[in-house]
């Protein structure tokens, strides 16, 4: 008696159609992945240079708030050595030579930083109001009348022996000498916009000769333009320092070249972030 006999199972697998299929998914979900994959590569990168710029901002305007904090009445000897600069220099703002930007200090204004958005009218931190809507024409590289670009008769040649790009120049204390260098703890120094970049220099003695070489640090770059301004005893902003009028002289020992304001302006035009202003207190 015969044995049955076994059928052979059909081969299952797939077909050429559907390996085709699969792969042509499998290539849509990792087109999608690599996009999301890119967008947030890109986007991290935005964020780090964004935080960069926030942290440069940060750091000028810390250095700054520094120097103008620990502003000290020290006038100092011109390089010439036959007169003296006094102890806080601030030129005046190109087209507010007759003080068009003074303005009295409200109730309302702080001692604060403002930030002004293009397009918005949020602002970052306590505002200021500093009581004037004059022309805020400002020291900048782009500019044919600023400052940073002409020579210094356009502005007004200021005290012999000042350099012609110095926004500001000033006596600062608290200079720290942690490795115990036989030199003071006072420090002039001085404000420059150049290219675009805003500037500080410092000397290593107060009363400098021709022959003493500043050191620069380069704080921000990106800046359309720079102004100072400062409140008076009269409680009014002034484009230039010390005041038309006082009666600076030119000796060391002069009472007016002494004199301080009670606040700093300081107004920022960037590239990118729009316009930045902060008021700075200083110290009786």
């Amino acid at each position: 008696m015969g044995h049955p006999t076994q059928s052979t199972p059909a081969c299952s697998g797939f077909t050429l159609i559907e390996l085709l299929v699969a792969l042509f998914i499998t290539a849509i979900i990792f087109a999608m992945g690599y996009g999301a994959i890119n967008q947030a590569l890109n986007d991290h990168d935005a964020l780090a240079k964004r935080q960069d710029r926030l942290t440069s901002l940060e750091t000028a305007m810390r250095v700054m708030v520094q120097d103008f904090g620990q502003l000290a009445p020290r006038p100092v000897r011109d390089q010439v050595g036959t007169g003296a600069l006094p102890c806080l220099y601030g030129r005046p703002t190109a087209g507010s030579l007759s003080g068009s930007g003074s303005g009295s200090l409200g109730s309302s204004s702080a001692l604060g930083t403002s930030m002004t958005v293009p397009g918005s009218t949020s602002t970052l931190g306590s505002s200021s109001d500093s009581g004037s809507s004059s022309s805020t024409s400002a020291f900048g590289a782009s500019s044919s009348s600023s400052f940073g670009n002409s020579s210094a008769s356009t502005l007004g040649s200021g005290p012999a022996n000042l350099n012609a790009n110095d926004l500001v120049s000033f006596t600062r204390a608290g200079w720290a000498n942690p490795a115990g260098i036989q030199r003071p703890t006072l420090e002039r120094v001085s404000y420059r916009l150049e290219d675009g970049v805003l500037q500080r220099f410092h000397w290593p003695v107060l009363d400098t000769t021709e022959a003493t070489a500043p050191i620069r640090r380069d704080l921000l770059d990106h800046v359309k333009s720079v102004r100072f301004r400062f409140l008076s005893d009269a409680r009014q902003w002034i484009d230039q320092w010390p005041p038309t009028g006082s009666g600076s002289g030119s000796a060391v020992g002069d009472p007016s070249l002494r004199m301080r304001p009670f606040a700093v302006e300081v107004t920022l035009e960037l590239e990118d972030w729009g316009r930045i202003v902060r008021i700075i207190e200083v110290p009786a």
